[in-house]
């Protein structure tokens, strides 16, 4: 079993310098954990697992589980973790070698516990899971992002096609107004000349031609009686291109 750091204190990384751990329980979804040597030494399954995750800066030094590995407990006998109170952790869900799902929790009895904060181990790597509440912001914030944006293109689009200057615009306007028709005044203006129709007395009859006037003669009648003296059949025109006769070719 390796020998776990002090808490608060400096995180020997193989792969980097020593760096301080936060403290354990606050916002730690931004780092990761792994110890390249240790994995290289030991096997990663449900039984040492607890062993290199105490060895990240997430573990919690005065939680119930590191009081059973004092008295050389198994850290995650739930025999023994159901019998006390405080902070403790919880092997949540195993798939190994790959995944490893540990869950922070607060017991106040046999019975009842209340989650705090999830951890897996993917790969030998240890991450914080976030809250489903930063989840839900984040994707909400990206969603809202996006639609923003759809719309602002959609209204730079909009205003490119329907664009119209303002003097045309008022021209058209003026035009569509002199071009509209009140069927109300038509019907009005009917009715007001059915009216007075009615009213004003029948038209005379026109008067007679005087004696011996003799009404002139339109240009079909004077053409008639020519028609009729000629009575002789005139020949069809001659098309000038059809009815030219055979196609002369010029001789060589």
């Amino acid at each position: 079993m390796a020998t776990p750091p002090v808490a608060g204190g400096p995180v020997m990384n193989p792969e980097g310098p020593a760096a301080v751990a936060p403290t354990p329980g606050t916002d730690m979804t931004g780092i990761c954990f792994k110890d390249q040597l240790w994995l290289n030494t030991y096997p990663l399954d449900r039984n040492l697992v607890f062993d290199y995750f105490a060895l990240s800066p997430f573990y919690d030094w005065t939680c119930n589980n590191e009081q059973l590995r004092m008295r050389s407990i198994h850290p995650l006998d739930l025999t023994h973790l159901s019998k006390m109170t405080g902070t403790e952790y919880m092997l949540y869900e195993v798939m190994e070698p790959h995944l490893f799902v540990i869950r922070k929790q607060k017991r106040d009895g046999p019975e009842k516990v209340t989650p705090m904060l999830t951890y897996y181990i993917l790969d030998g790597s240890i991450y914080q899971a976030p809250q489903l509440c930063n989840v839900f912001a984040a994707r909400i914030s990206r969603s809202l992002y996006h639609i923003s944006k759809a719309f602002t293109i959609a209204a730079s689009k909009l205003e490119k096609i329907g664009y119209v200057d303002a003097d045309e615009s008022a021209a058209v306007e003026s035009k569509v107004a002199k071009e509209t028709i009140d069927f109300k005044e038509v019907k009005r203006v009917d009715h007001i000349l059915a009216s007075l129709q009615r009213k004003l007395p029948p038209a005379p009859p026109p008067p007679p031609f005087p004696e011996g006037y003799v009404p002139p003669a339109s240009a079909d009648t004077e053409k008639a009686p020519e028609v009729q003296q000629s009575g002789e059949v005139q020949p069809p025109p001659v098309d000038p291109i059809i009815d030219q006769g055979p196609a002369k070719r010029m001789k060589i």
